[in-house]
């Protein structure tokens, strides 16, 4: 019996040119650009932004200059910076600050009253992979808010995002009232698992911003 491709009534110059049609079709779907990220959505600074940054403004909250803090719940808290195309945003800064586990900032509107120990803020450059990383401490609440760190991504001098991290499953969150104005997305991408590490407690906390 004829099985060739014409005796099937299916031209060889037909075949031949949808084998060579197909992986360009293949390569084109997968050259396709991915679709953009959804921004991190910010939110207030809040009234205890530093009115005077520490001497001491490395990534290690739980160490201010010569003193050591003695916290029950150490944390390291890390991530990445991107853009919306998922680029790393080399050059970017992030800004953490937080209270210490009394609830009390460095700052005159809360009495000045953290811990001397408790470095309060820090700040670090972003890797060329656009990674950051904070030594701190898991965050605790204070009368009002749930546990959160406040975070602030800078590029040079523009301010990109100012926002908040919160812990997943904390008590307080749906007491709130910064965390329950945000909608189901916006508190999936704030809200993140503090997770029981060899050293403490560890968190990542990806954030994406329109540079």
């Amino acid at each position: 019996m004829n099985t060739s491709p014409s005796s099937r009534g299916l031209p060889r110059r037909s075949i031949a040119a949808a084998v060579i049609a197909l992986p360009a079709f293949w390569i084109g779907a997968r050259a396709q650009p991915a679709a953009p990220r959804r921004p991190t959505p910010s939110q207030t600074e809040g009234p205890f932004y530093p009115v005077t940054l520490p001497a001491d403004t490395d990534g290690d909250l739980l160490h201010n200059g010569a003193l050591n803090y003695a916290t029950t719940q150490p944390a390291w808290v890390d991530g990445t910076v991107t853009d919306l195309d998922g680029r790393a945003l080399r050059g970017a800064q992030v800004e953490i600050w937080q209270c210490d586990e009394a609830g009390h900032y460095h700052h005159p509107g809360d009495g000045d009253r953290a811990d001397r120990a408790f470095q309060g803020f820090g700040r670090v450059a972003v890797d060329a992979d656009g990674r950051y990383r904070f030594r701190t401490l898991r965050p605790v609440p204070y009368t009002g808010r749930t546990p959160h760190i406040h975070f602030k991504v800078k590029l040079g001098t523009r301010e990109l995002l100012t926002t908040q991290l919160y812990v997943e499953g904390a008590p307080g969150n749906a007491r709130d009232g910064l965390w329950r104005r945000l909608s189901e997305p916006e508190r999936a991408a704030l809200t993140v698992p503090f997770e029981r590490a060899p050293d403490g407690w560890k968190a990542s906390f990806p954030i994406v911003v329109a540079a």
